[in-house]
C-alpha cells in the first residue's frame, strides 16, 4: 500500500474481526491484539513490546490506564492511555490464563511476538475477512479519527488526541484523521 493510508475500521468491521477470532485457541490473546490497536491506538511495535508491568497496577489488577513507555514507542513517544472498557475486559480475560510477567502478547511458542509478526497477523486476518486496504495501522487510524471526531464532546482538543497518539507534532496527528463527507455536508448545511 505505498502512498496510501490504511483504511479505517468501522464498528461493523471491528465486530467481524472479533467474531473471526472468537473460536480460536488463542481467542483471548487475539482479542487483545485487535483492541490494543482499535481502542488504544497502539502501533504494531507497541503491541508486540507491551509488557504486563505497563498494564497492571500495584495490586496486580488491570489498571485504568496503559502506560506505554518511551522504550517501546516510536521516537520515544511514550504516553498514558486511558483504558477502554472493552480492552480492559479483554486484558482481564487474557490475564486469567497467562503469566503476568513479561510480554502481554505472546507467540504460540510462549515468547514475545515481533512487530513484523503483529503486522503479518493483521494482514492474515484482514485477508481472511476480505477487507482490502486494511493493515496493522487501520486500528490506530480508526482510534485517532474517532478521538478527533469526539474530542469536542468531551472537552478535549486535537492536542489531547496528539498526546494519546504519541505524536511529536499536531501535523502528524492531522494526517491520520480520516475525513467524513456526510459530516462535512451536515456541517455546511448547519451554517
Amino acid at each position: 500500500m505505498p502512498g496510501r493510508q490504511a483504511k479505517i475500521i468501522t464498528p461493523t468491521m471491528l465486530r467481524r474481526m472479533l467474531g473471526a477470532v472468537a473460536n480460536r485457541q488463542t481467542t483471548s490473546r487475539d482479542r487483545v491484539i485487535i483492541l490494543l490497536s482499535a481502542k488504544a491506538g497502539l502501533r504494531a511495535c507497541e503491541i508486540a513490546r507491551l509488557d504486563w508491568s505497563m498494564v497492571l497496577d500495584a495490586r496486580g489488577r488491570v489498571a485504568d490506564c496503559l502506560a506505554v513507555r518511551d522504550a517501546i514507542a516510536k521516537k520515544r513517544g511514550g504516553r498514558r492511555i486511558p483504558m477502554h472498557p472493552s480492552l480492559g475486559r479483554a486484558l482481564v480475560a487474557l490475564k486469567r490464563g497467562s503469566v503476568t510477567v513479561g510480554p502481554v502478547v505472546r507467540s504460540a511458542r510462549g515468547g514475545c511476538m515481533r512487530p513484523t509478526s503483529i503486522v503479518n497477523w493483521f494482514a492474515a486476518l484482514f485477508a481472511s475477512l476480505g477487507l482490502e486496504g486494511c493493515s496493522s495501522h487501520s486500528g490506530r487510524r480508526s482510534f485517532i479519527t474517532a478521538a478527533a471526531r469526539n474530542a469536542h464532546k468531551t472537552g478535549c482538543s486535537l492536542r489531547d488526541v496528539q498526546l494519546l497518539a504519541g505524536h511529536k507534532s499536531i501535523e502528524i496527528t492531522q494526517g491520520y484523521i480520516d475525513g467524513d463527507t456526510r459530516g462535512q455536508r451536515r456541517l455546511v448545511t448547519s451554517l
